[in-house]
């Protein structure tokens, strides 16, 4: 309201000019001419404090100049934007200068860019990390200075939620992690972690369960050897060993089995980092798993809805170990009656592949670690139908691989849903497992 007032009053004053201009111009005898120098008079006023405005601003000046009416409330306004203005820069700053304090100190290598990828700041891990200094290099593109597999794609994607992880090289004998945070109008927080000591470790444990399970590979050949040549002696004599030999043949089967998932499991983790870049039609795979699932469980019921007809980019062989252990899974642990569907379909614009099944369902304390390695809801369950274990682990292995997203949900009494959900294939995104 008070704008408005001074508007009139403003208002008001002109129109007093130009009558008193038209008069003054009756009285000479030339109203028009009156009318223009009153006009000229009211330009000339506003000439003056747009000019006042000018310099004010230039000058930078604490306090506005004085003026009355709508001009005094410009200038009061402007000034109160420049207060406001000066106090959030200055929180902006203090907060930025706090920011760059705590980072300082951190091991880990950590570089701002600005919205162009360009180095506004790093801290000292930065440079003896990643041999760049904010001297020389600021203001540089990041990726010009750092020439590592897939950062730059993986910037560009713009796509952070998974870190990528950037093994050694012949090049780069360090394995780096690198995690983006955006802020501001966007500008770039880059955390490069050396995770060298932990990628031995992980290496030093696939090779040890990789060699292990080799090593007992042909031991286990040996015993099952003799128990089958024992089993086929006559059946006076075995008699009272048969219940024995039968056990001992169930173990090794069981074993045999275990040993296959970790050495698959192994090869997974070893070679998870590498582009799944090959088309694959997953209606003829998820077709050719149903049609020998069926001839091995004659008795079961499978369901198919394959609705989808797009492909995917990945490994064959992956997919279907993957796609084979959920169904399987959801074979053994509901009933022999119990329907299983098996789906790949669009589901929010994602292909989707979900086998669900009417089985006694999970309890919601052991969803969440099911994906862990020999996690069993049911220990003698297990046993009975020949598990190891490993299945999921091997699925959410497949599926991180594939940029996919494993989803479990069950209503315990009712039945499980499992789905994988596959984002779109991203180079630059894949990112070992921790």
């Amino acid at each position: 309201m008070t704008f408005l007032k001074h508007w009139w009053l403003a208002l008001f004053r002109v129109l007093t000019i130009l009558g008193v201009g038209a008069a003054l111009g009756f009285y000479f005898g030339s109203i028009a001419s009156g009318l223009l120098v009153a006009l000229m008079v009211v330009l000339l006023y506003w000439s003056y404090q747009m000019f006042r405005v000018e310099q004010w601003l230039s000058e930078v000046a604490e306090e506005p100049p004085q003026a009355a009416g709508v001009w005094g409330l410009l200038f009061d306004y402007i000034h109160r934007l420049q207060s406001q203005s000066a106090e959030a820069q200055g929180r902006l700053e203090s907060s930025l200068h706090y920011l760059q304090d705590s980072l300082k100190s951190m091991r880990d290598a950590a570089i701002i860019t600005d919205p162009w990828g360009n180095i506004a700041w790093m801290n000292d891990s930065a440079g003896s990390l990643l041999g760049i200094s904010l001297d020389k290099d600021e203001g540089r593109p990041l990726v010009s200075k750092m020439r590592l597999p897939n950062f730059s794609d993986y910037l560009a994607v713009g796509d952070y939620q998974v870190p990528l992880r950037i093994p050694p090289s012949s090049e780069q004998k360090r394995c780096l992690q690198v995690e983006v945070s955006t802020f501001g109008g966007g500008d770039k927080l880059i955390f490069i972690k050396d995770i060298t000591e932990q990628y031995k470790l992980e290496m030093m444990r696939r090779d040890f369960v990789g060699n292990v399970s080799h090593e007992l590979r042909t031991p286990l050949t040996v015993l099952k050897g003799y128990v089958e040549n024992l089993q086929s002696l006559d059946s006076e004599l075995v008699s009272k060993i048969q219940r024995p030999l039968v056990q001992m043949d169930m173990q090794v089967v069981r074993m045999e089995v275990l040993l296959k998932d970790l050495l698959w499991l192994s090869r997974i983790e070893t070679i998870e980092g590498a582009d799944k870049t090959l088309p694959i039609y997953m209606t003829d795979l998820v077709a050719e798993i149903i049609e020998d699932l069926r001839a091995a469980y004659p008795e079961r019921k499978i369901d198919t809805h394959l609705e989808h007809d797009d492909v995917i980019l990945g490994d064959a062989t992956e997919l279907h170990s993957a796609v084979s252990n959920l169904v399987v899974n959801a074979l053994k642990y509901s009933g022999h009656d119990d329907l299983v569907t098996v789906e790949w379909k669009l589901d929010a614009g994602f292909p989707t592949l979900t086998v669900r099944d009417e089985g006694e369902g999970i309890k919601p304390q052991h969803i969440p670690r099911l994906t862990e390695r020999f996690y069993r809801v049911d220990k003698s369950r297990s046993q009975a139908t020949g598990g190891t274990g490993l299945g999921l682990a091997i699925v959410k292995h497949v599926a991180v691989s594939h940029n996919a997203e494993l989803l479990i949900d069950s209503v315990y009494g009712q039945g499980s849903v499992f789905s994988m959900v596959f984002k779109p294939h991203q180079k630059g995104t894949q990112a070992a497992l921790q």
